[in-house]
């Protein structure tokens, strides 16, 4: 047996384990509730391993590490922005876990009187967003599993979708924290494993800070990618924290307020400190191989070729850990939206609860091949987390936080804040000169949204406490 078949049956080996505890979490599934956000009982250190497990995600392994390798300790601003995103999600947010909220969608339509077209629209937005999401961590997953074990990307794509359908459909919210809490582990593992072997690899710590992507940069390495852009980019991931379904899922599910809080507070420091270790390993492939025709290949091609073979294998386990494990937290988000807002709320069937169960699963199959299709389609990380995070992601997150905090926000403001926010990031993006000026569409796209919705709140608030009472009535 050669090693890329070795692999293989070691990564076929993990997936069963995980299928193995879906199936026994699965056992106690009475309801919805049960499915869809673990009884509402999760306690804080299953919360901090889950959300550890999803922020150390695709994102962190080949969306940073690619960067650094492109542009040297630029890479630390996905675990700065993140880190971020974290705790202002735990200061900002997690006081909602009284409101029992089941997903993102109801949240911010609460905030605009339940209007019915509004709460159909971030019914839509959502769960797209949760789909796009779930592709990119797809699309980090293959790419692993196809270095790891010679496979062609899209074959290992499918196998990666299939798996993951089979035991986040069998096991649910439950499974997704309890196979997170043990993955979480893995790619700590792997990761220190990786940080470390590259730091020899290289020469030394001096050695790697001498690597010419690297060296006499600045700060984050600013000056390799502007110092605009370099916020940019940090600012792209904690909206992309704060306004991801996953995360408020997390909320939603929590035991209470202070273990949601704890346990982001924790994480939050965590992933702080794991952000060097992403900038380590895209330097030190950049030393290896400075002609990668794909930096988000610098992972797994580092991993492969300068790692003794069974260390190798365990960091290419801990990198696809890391990807399943963000892609079944945003799985069941997107069939949390799916279910609720969208197919109860606009079918208004009446299911009984071992139907409606039953109707989650496959709507969760639905999500899953969804966005296996999308993530066939294409192979670009870091241009897909960072275009789906400004067109979607942006508005969500200004509505979020204009709708929780000030008190004249009207839907018409939250409608304006939503296009507002995906026309400047359509914009910017086809633009060329002012993409490569911004480094990314968020700083335009959250301007844009935050000064529309508050102009057109201002504008039709004479006219909200008569609309309200209508909503109400209708509602």
């Amino acid at each position: 047996m050669d090693n890329q078949q070795m692999y293989l049956l070691i990564f076929l080996l993990y997936l069963s384990v995980m299928i193995i505890v879906s199936w026994l979490t699965s056992r106690w599934q009475r309801s919805n509730s049960d499915y869809l956000l673990a009884g509402r009982k999760v306690p804080l250190l299953l919360t901090l391993g889950t959300t550890v497990a999803t922020m150390v995600g695709t994102g962190s392994s080949m969306g940073a590490v690619g960067f650094a390798y492109q542009h040297g300790w630029a890479g630390t601003l996905y675990g700065v922005g993140g880190a971020m995103g974290v705790l202002l999600l735990a200061w900002l947010f997690a006081p909602v876990r009284a409101e029992r909220f089941a997903t993102m969608s109801e949240e911010l339509a609460s905030y605009v009187c339940n209007h019915q077209m509004v709460k159909k629209i971030l019914a839509i937005l959502i769960y797209a967003a949760s789909v796009g999401w779930l592709g990119a961590h797809l699309i980090g997953g293959g790419m692993y599993l196809a270095w790891l074990t010679g496979l062609d990307e899209t074959s290992a794509k499918l196998i990666i979708g299939i798996g993951l359908a089979v035991y986040v459909t069998l096991g649910g919210y439950s499974a997704v924290v309890w196979t997170d809490a043990i993955q979480a582990i893995i790619l700590f593992s792997g990761f220190l494993l990786m940080s470390y072997f590259v730091v020899d690899v290289v020469g030394g710590w001096q050695s790697l800070t001498n690597v010419t992507v690297a060296k006499d940069a600045g700060l984050f390495s600013y000056q390799n990618i502007g110092m605009l852009p370099a916020i940019s980019m940090a600012l792209a991931v904690l909206v992309g924290v704060l306004a991801t379904p996953s995360f408020r899922q997390r909320i939603y599910s929590a035991k209470s307020i202070t273990s949601i809080r704890t346990s982001f507070f924790i994480s939050g420091v965590l992933y702080l400190g794991f952000s060097l270790i992403p900038a380590v390993i895209g330097i030190g492939a950049y030393a290896v191989n400075a002609n990668l025709d794909n930096p988000a290949f610098a992972f797994p091609y580092l991993a492969l070729t300068a790692m003794p073979v069974l260390i190798g294998g365990l960091i290419l386990l801990a990198g696809i850990s890391a990807t399943l494990s963000s892609a079944s937290s945003d799985a069941i988000a997107g069939v949390s939206v799916l279910v609720s807002d969208i197919y109860l709320a606009w079918y208004k069937s009446n299911i009984t609860p071992r139907n409606l169960l039953l109707t989650s699963k496959i709507a969760m199959l639905i999500t899953v091949f969804l966005a296996l299709f999308i993530a066939v389609l294409s192979n670009n990380i870091i241009s897909y987390i960072t275009k789906m995070i400004s067109l979607v992601l942006a508005g969500l997150c200004v509505m979020g936080v204009l709708g929780r905090f000030w008190k004249s926000y009207s839907w018409q403001g939250s409608l304006a804040t939503l296009l507002a926010g995906f026309i400047a990031a359509l914009l910017v993006g086809a633009n060329n000169s002012w993409l490569a000026f911004f480094g990314n569409p968020i700083i335009p796209a959250l301007c844009s949204a935050l000064l529309f919705g508050v102009l057109t709140s201002i504008v039709t608030k004479p006219r909200n406490a008569e609309l309200s009472e209508e909503v109400k009535v209708t509602s």
